[in-house]
């Protein structure tokens, strides 16, 4: 009996035979011989595989051809160029059966077939390089294939509670789809980075960080039981970045968003090196697509706290990328026809930016505080002689972020300044006039974070002017901070301003998001970021 006769009987009212054959087709313990066979049958009548034989053509899309022998994976291959050719119907379906495998298989061990390479992730899978055979023939023979794929990657993601490698493995085929379908490349980093913003904001820093000193402090209470109470070996009192040494993370979420990351950094890195050169053209076309899906997703995303690296390694690879976004973030901030949330979330990573990237030169640091600063002069003189000029988040939100972002780029890059010439140094902060932001009306260190305020006040030549206005604001009765916020004002290390976090209060202003790494480290104080791809180098 063959496929053709089978279905034309039960097109007739004879289903005996066609259900036999689907359920010779569905038998998983069918062999390559059948297979082929039956592939074979199916490829000489595609033509007239109409509407009427979905279900057999089903039962055919799934069989067990991945991981079989060469023989059956080229039949296969063939059937499914010749199905999408002769019936453009099946194209959905067709395309479903291979993202569908984009997912590791429950009863497939982790060691079989998977080659690791140096960033870290599976890079080869065998039946994932067969999918991907059969996605890009596909795409040969019909070319709308992109028009109809991108839904169905949309719809196959895994939620992001499955497991770090069943995300992992997905994430790591959609990359591989936007390399070879360039066209998708935007929509595919779109829908990678949204589904880590949902992980990274219900896991807060603090909550990840706290788990992990728990996991480690518990392993180390165990080594030393086991040792001896007073072993004072250094092995034993040394800190381990996660338990039993490894990379691996205790939080579950930090763990899978941490796996992602390391995905996404190493795609980054490879589409950006040619033979382990930089290729400016591959780097700048990738640029342009992180900066789209960056104001699209990141920025107005509130307490992001780790995601946005992605663009911050990416800028660390050529110093016109890095100066590139910050004339970007500049055009957001100083735009009035943004909304003002964004322009204050632009100038918190602009600030944050100028403060922790390490490959920003000191002449770019300067550059940046020399449109920012002025742009702050300006708006107080728009404001001081109106009846607005009082201090007022709602009304002047931009300025008080841009404020903040002057600050803490000062708290940071003030000692880079001074270096090399120190009369040079103090000649140039003096022209900054900082004095006259810090005491006008706005008052922005009423408004600013009580860490930023409380640091920048210790390194500038103006603390004593600074120091007697801000310490009557930690006062409850002077101000309209809240108990939670005093707390905060005694705490050296908090640091919302990176964390991304926004407190609840009218007197006291948050950044959204945060930025580039854990901790505003007081002088004496020493922090490490909590999420492991940080640990490793770029």
């Amino acid at each position: 009996m063959t496929v053709f006769a089978a279905g034309w009987l039960f097109f007739k009212g004879d289903t005996s035979d066609y259900e036999l054959l689907k359920h010779q087709l569905a038998d998983p313990d069918i062999k390559d011989a059948q297979i082929i066979n039956w592939l074979q049958e199916f490829r000489n009548c595609v033509t007239q595989l109409s509407k009427d034989h979905e279900q057999l053509i089903y039962v055919a899309l799934r069989l067990p051809w991945l991981g079989r022998s060469p023989a059956v994976v080229e039949e296969y291959l063939s059937f499914l160029s010749n199905l999408v050719s002769a019936q453009t119907v099946y194209l959905r379906a067709c395309l479903k059966m291979v993202v569908s495998n984009f997912k590791p298989s429950e009863f497939l061990p982790v060691c079989v077939d998977i080659l690791i390479t140096q960033y870290g992730y599976f890079e080869d899978v065998l039946s994932f390089d067969q999918c991907h055979q059969a996605l890009q023939l596909i795409g040969r023979y019909v070319p709308s294939t992109s028009c109809f794929l991108m839904p169905i990657l949309i719809d196959n993601f895994p939620f992001v509670q499955k497991s770090s490698r069943t995300l992992e493995c997905y994430v790591h085929n959609l990359l591989r789809v936007a390399v070879y379908i360039p066209s998708l490349r935007r929509d595919v980093l779109e829908l990678i980075i949204s589904r880590m913003l949902k992980l990274d904001v219900s896991a807060p820093r603090g909550e990840i960080e706290e788990v992990e000193e728990n996991a480690v402090q518990q392993e180390l209470k165990g080594e030393q039981e086991e040792e001896g109470l007073f072993d004072m070996d250094e092995d034993v009192c040394s800190v381990k970045s996660s338990p039993a040494g490894t990379n691996v993370m205790v939080h579950p979420v930090a763990e899978r968003l941490d796996t992602l990351m390391v995905v996404l950094l190493a795609f980054i890195k490879d589409m950006c090196h040619v033979n382990s050169c930089l290729d400016v053209e591959r780097t700048k076309d990738l640029y342009k697509d992180l900066v789209g899906v960056f104001d699209k997703l990141i920025l107005p995303t509130h307490a992001s706290c780790h995601v946005q690296y992605a663009l911050f390694y990416l800028c660390s690879f050529r110093l016109a990328l890095a100066e590139a976004f910050l004339e970007h973030l500049w055009r957001l901030l100083q735009s009035p026809s943004h909304p003002a949330v964004l322009r204050q979330s632009a100038a918190g990573y602009m600030g944050s930016f100028l403060a922790r990237a390490k490959f920003l030169p000191v002449a770019t640091v300067r550059a940046c505080l020399d449109l920012l600063v002025p742009w702050l002069h300006l708006y107080i003189d728009s404001q001081d002689s109106g009846s607005r000029a009082y201090c007022d988040i709602t009304l002047h939100g931009p300025f008080y972020n841009a404020c903040q972002a002057v600050f803490y780029t000062l708290i940071f890059r003030h000692r880079s300044i001074l270096e090399g010439n120190m009369k040079k140094g103090l000649a140039y902060l003096q022209s900054l006039n900082l004095e006259r932001i810090v005491m006008c009306q706005l008052n922005p260190l009423k408004v600013c974070l009580p860490a930023v305020t409380n640091m920048f006040a210790a390194i500038t030549r103006s603390s004593k002017l600074i120091e007697p206005l801000y310490q009557v604001w930690e006062e409850p009765a002077d101000t309209e901070v809240d108990t939670v916020t005093t707390k905060r004002c005694s705490d050296a290390d908090e640091d919302d301003f990176l964390r991304g976090e926004t407190p609840e209060t009218k007197g006291v202003m948050g950044m959204t998001p945060g930025s580039y790494e854990s901790h505003l480290h007081s002088p004496s104080s020493v922090g490490s970021p909590p999420i492991s791809f940080l640990q490793r180098p770029f």
